[in-house]
């Protein structure tokens, strides 16, 4: 089975969120991530995660006005300034709390600007990024996203991110991989794995339709893990669902897949 880490900004949303650190170690995780660690001080997120002994796995970079409906902004050439000054927090963060990868949303593509130069900014925003991550040894992911959720989204599949790591040319970058966004924008989703897998660097999970835990949609999850533990992926899967219920009651999946993959590997043998 793959290494789980529960996202604290979907899961355990039952309480406020420094009490989430608390509830994902009483159900079983010893990992976890979130979107963002910026509302809070360095030394209350250290406190919860050594209080709970959790290992934080990412955190994105900065992403803008997010309550006002912004997802990033590593497309917007008039940003740029404001890019590299959250570069620099996020690693502020990442490096006190130890965390080894940073996501970036790069954002909706702004209204009447050049897709080419929409693309070029995302290009010169990368490659800085990667460059001031790798020197403080933390790696640097991008993210595609759905365009049905997130609608003009700059980057929507997987070819599209691996195209844009090629043209920033760093070997610290890399691809964040979400099932449920992927399934959502292009399906083949073992075959793109075991394609990339090289260029991947974190995975989340979500089912589909819905978005809620693994068993309530269309994704054959005990055939992905299966997968991803014959490839040999020793990262971790974040948990980046909405649970249907709530948190706890929804977590039955991780033993019931667990059970499945044990089964399958029985009749194999």
């Amino acid at each position: 089975m793959p290494k789980f880490a529960a996202n604290l900004t979907m899961l355990f949303n039952e309480v406020p969120f420094l009490e989430r650190f608390a509830a994902a170690a009483d159900a079983g995780f010893h990992a976890v991530e979130f979107l963002f660690p910026y509302p809070y001080a360095i030394t209350e997120l250290k406190e919860r995660l050594q209080q709970n002994r959790l290992k934080l796995v990412l955190h994105n970079l900065p992403a803008g006005n997010w309550e006002a409906g912004e997802r990033g902004i590593a497309c917007l050439p008039d940003r740029v300034g404001e890019f590299q000054q959250g570069v620099g927090r996020a690693i502020d963060y990442a490096s006190a709390l130890q965390v080894p990868q940073l996501n970036c949303l790069v954002g909706i593509a702004p209204a009447g600007v050049d897709a080419d130069k929409v693309r070029a900014t995302i290009v010169d925003n990368l490659r800085f990024a990667a460059a001031e991550l790798k020197k403080a040894g933390i790696k640097l992911l991008v993210e595609p996203c759905n365009a049905y959720d997130l609608p003009g989204f700059a980057l929507n599949r997987s070819s599209e991110g691996l195209d844009v790591i090629r043209a920033v040319g760093s070997d610290n970058l890399f691809l964040q991989y979400d099932i449920y966004h992927m399934q959502r924008m292009e399906g083949e989703l073992a075959a793109t794995i075991t394609r990339h897998l090289p260029q991947i660097a974190h995975i989340q999970l979500a089912d589909n339709p819905g978005r809620n835990e693994p068993g309530t949609g269309e994704i054959n999850y005990p055939f992905l893990f299966a997968l991803l533990d014959a490839l040999g992926y020793d990262g971790y899967v974040g948990c980046e669902y909405k649970p249907r219920t709530t948190t706890t009651a929804g977590l039955g999946w991780v033993q019931s897949v667990a059970g499945q993959i044990r089964g399958a590997a029985h009749a194999a043998a």
